[in-house]
């Protein structure tokens, strides 16, 4: 690294995160931490590791990171040799502040159904000869708390004890606990951590067992149990707190005193990562809006204060004096930004909204299936969430009251060719990229001003049960002409502190999928997308993108 600190590592790898102890004031740390993963041909194959250094008591600080496709690295051999990999800026991509040195090998399962045999029967081999006895199996299969098994141990060793010498040995008890899984699997329960095993997912638990049992092979084994590398990377005052109001992770929205926890999944990497909101304004959100008495009070004139303070800061940010307020904002969403795929660097911007609504190079979002028009594609930099009919979005994710298409669309537009049509919702956050392009090619018909409140579209006020986020706000409606996918409503949605909804396109322009359509100015909103009912199905593709086609797969 480039200066001294005490530093730790974290590796994200699918829906879990591991994290290193901390290391000694140092510019060169040195952890020796391991950790076994499943690489599985159809799961995440990209690690990402996080290096923080450890110089707070309530949070630590994101320094630099790197991902690697395990997949591709391990195919140049078993084995493979140590990997120096360039720790990048985590707000410029560009730019590396130091160096990670890195090592991966193969361990076949066999070998990993006899380590965790290897590993049990040592636990009650007594007399540490290698061998179960009779006595000694029956405990261990006791200790699995499987009642069947327990009532036929006897047959159990005898099919165990292969060469019919008493005694079970290392390999027998392997070769049972693998055929046991195939017919009538002795363990059901994971001992060490309680997790229920899937009948079904033979290997998996085989595997999840072991990785239980594991005590590394002299290295430091990394500590789990986390979702996110920011979970993980927590000072002991967070985690003081957090432990004083008994919250806890989960993917999605957590409700009471957790819903400051806002988990969401990197289609790419298909690593899960926690969106940075600031504790203030989760408080504020969650009194307003996770109640009734919130509500009331927004019933009572504070919809207009939100339209009046919307304003105000829109027209702050069209300010030269609000360009100092750049690199506070780049810096709270550290990691959440990258600039380097920015068309222009932040000195060229002479405001925070000229920053906001900041263009990208070309090219750094490429467009799927590019001359195919039966194919559609995201609308947004976003957090997208796709459903076949608005029941499943009510019954997943929406839970305003009386949400409708009809609603939804306003008075203006027959909702009839809608309703039970596929939707697609693109949640932009403050740090995303906030233009938004065309998700399929045709002709704008028509735009219509929906006038309305300004909530926020952060997901605790979208899963109020006492308001209709998309229902209530400000919003635009346009109509888009398509040969594949006949009529399609895009919805731009404004929100808290979004002072403008601007759109780069008028009525009759002849568009094609990827061009841009508009902007958010200052603040977080949202688009969605609504499709004629029967025209596609839906299905999600990766971190940016939706398939929505005729005939796809």
């Amino acid at each position: 690294m480039k200066f001294k600190d005490k530093w730790l590592a974290c590796v994200s790898f699918g829906e879990q995160t591991f994290r290193t102890q901390i290391s000694d004031q140092t510019d060169k740390p040195v952890w020796n931490s391991e950790k076994k993963l499943l690489l599985e041909k159809d799961g995440p194959h990209v690690a990402r590791i996080s290096v923080f250094e450890t110089n707070t008591v309530s949070s630590n600080t994101l320094v630099g990171y790197c991902e690697i496709n395990l997949l591709e690295y391990l195919t140049q051999g078993e084995d493979s040799d140590p990997e120096v990999l360039d720790l990048l800026n985590p707000s410029s991509s560009d730019l590396i502040v130091g160096k990670i040195y890195i090592s991966c090998s193969v361990e076949d399962p066999v070998e990993t159904e006899k380590s965790f045999a290897r590993r049990i029967l040592s636990i009650v081999d007594y007399n540490q000869d290698g061998m179960l006895s009779l006595s000694e199996f029956s405990d261990l299969i006791n200790a699995f708390g499987n009642r069947l098994a327990a009532e036929k141990k006897e047959e159990l060793f005898k099919a165990a004890d292969k060469n019919g010498d008493g005694v079970v040995s290392m390999d027998e008890l392997a070769t049972l606990l693998a055929s046991q899984q195939e017919k009538e699997p002795l363990i059901t329960c994971c001992p060490v951590c309680g997790e229920v095993l899937e009948v079904s997912d033979k290997l998996n638990n085989m595997i999840h067992l072991t990785l239980c049992f594991d005590e590394g092979t002299g290295n430091q084994v990394m500590e789990g149990g986390f979702l996110t590398d920011t979970q993980a990377s927590y000072g002991w005052m967070f985690k003081l707190s957090e432990w004083v109001h008994y919250s806890s992770y989960d993917v999605g929205l957590n409700s009471g005193s957790s819903a400051s926890h806002i988990v969401v999944l990197d289609r790419r990497t298909k690593t899960l990562v926690e969106e940075t909101i600031d504790s203030k304004i989760v408080l504020s959100m969650r009194a307003i809006y996770q109640s009734k008495l919130g509500i009331g009070l927004m019933d009572k004139g504070a919809k207009e204060f939100l339209l009046s303070i919307s304003e105000k800061q829109g027209k702050k940010m069209n300010t030269t004096e609000s360009a100092k307020d750049i690199p506070k904002f780049v810096d709270f969403f550290k990691g959440q930004i990258n600039l380097a795929e920015a068309k222009y660097p932040v000195e060229h911007f002479k405001t925070f909204n000229e920053f906001f609504v900041r263009e990208l190079k070309p090219g750094v979002r490429p467009i799927a299936c590019k001359e195919r028009d039966d194919v559609a594609i995201c609308g947004a930099d976003s957090r997208l969430m796709a459903f076949t009919t608005v029941d499943d979005s009510k019954r997943f994710w929406i839970k305003g009251r009386k949400f409708s298409i009809k609603g939804l669309l306003g008075p203006e537009i027959s909702s009839n060719e809608f309703d039970h049509g596929s939707l697609v919702i693109f949640r932009l956050a403050p740090q995303d990229y906030h233009r938004f392009h065309f998700p399929v090619s045709g002709t704008v018909e028509k735009f219509i001003d929906i006038p309305g409140a300004l909530y926020t579209v952060n997901p605790i006020a979208v899963n109020s049960k006492y308001c209709n986020v998309f229902t209530e706000n400000k919003r635009v409606v346009s109509i888009i002409s398509t040969p594949d996918f006949g009529k399609v409503a895009f919805i731009a949605i404004g929100a808290t502190m979004v002072g403008s909804i601007t759109f780069s396109k008028k009525a009759g322009d002849h568009v094609k999928k990827g061009d841009e359509f508009g902007y958010f100015s200052f603040g977080g909103s949202t688009v969605i997308c609504v499709f004629e009912k029967g025209i596609g199905k839906v299905y999600q593709y990766q971190m940016y993108g939706v398939y929505i086609g005729r005939d796809q797969y």
